[in-house]
Parts: structure tokens; sequence; C-alpha cells
């Protein structure tokens, strides 16, 4: 019997940073609506099932702009998990929070980083390339 194997390649056209601080995520939210001038709003929680490990429940935020999109992700799980590595992007477990922006947005990348820095709750920030990360597909919705 012949048997065929499906090879998809995902598009992350999107810049990722990664953003360290020991605020609320409703108050980090506050502070980049006050910096950024942007509406961050909170979303329902994203819920990820990995097949016999068990879920994955991440709050987030999200600001649509005409041509492009903020999200705001908590890095690390709400709540209780049964997961050992309990973070949307394990890769990258040091950091607090997970900024991705995509569409028309990703032009302002060195204003981005600039303003990002700038905010008092934000400790520090870097930016990565998501091709270079292992458990990117975990940012694909």
């Amino acid at each position: 019997m012949k048997s065929f194997r499906l090879d998809v390649e995902y598009d992350y056209d999107f810049d990722l940073y990664g953003v360290v601080s020991s605020s609320k995520e409703h108050t980090l939210a506050w502070a980049l609506n006050k910096y950024f001038r942007i509406r961050l709003v909170k979303q329902t929680d994203l819920c990820i099932d990995f097949l016999h490990k068990g879920r994955l429940v991440i709050s987030n935020y999200l600001h649509r702009a005409e041509h492009g999109s903020l999200r705001l992700f908590r890095n690390r799980s709400v709540g209780t998990s049964t997961l050992a590595t309990p973070f949307l992007v394990p890769d990258i477990k040091e950091y607090d929070y997970v900024i991705q922006v995509s569409g028309g947005l990703s032009h302002l990348q060195q204003e981005l980083l600039q303003t990002l820095n700038a905010v008092p709750l934000v400790q520090y920030v870097r930016s990565f390339d998501p091709q270079c990360l292992r458990y990117k597909e975990n940012l694909l919705f």
C-alpha cells in the first residue's frame, strides 16, 4: 500500500519580541496602551490542547489596526498546568511576555524596541526571529 506524506510550510510573517516584566498582564497592557497610543483589548484565553499531555491556557491581548495587529501574550500558562514546560514559547521561557507584531506594523521594529525600553514596567526586551525558534508553531492562530 502506498503512503503519502503531507508537508506543510507555514508563513511566519510577524516580528516577535520577548519582554521581561514583573508586572501583571493588565498593568503591562495599560502601560503599552499609554506609550504606544494603541488599544490592547483582553481576548478570551487561548487554550492549546496537547494530545495525552495536557492543556496550555494563555492570556492574550490584541490591538487591531488597519494594516496589521499587535498581540501581547503571557508566556507562562495561566493557573496550574500538567505540562512539563507550561510556556507558550518554551525556547524563550526566561521572558514573561511575548509580543507578536504582524502586518503593516512590522516596519516599526527599531521604534518599537526603543519605545518598549522606555516603558518603566519593562525591564528587558529582545527581538527574536520566529524562524529560529523550535516551538514557533505555537504562535500560529
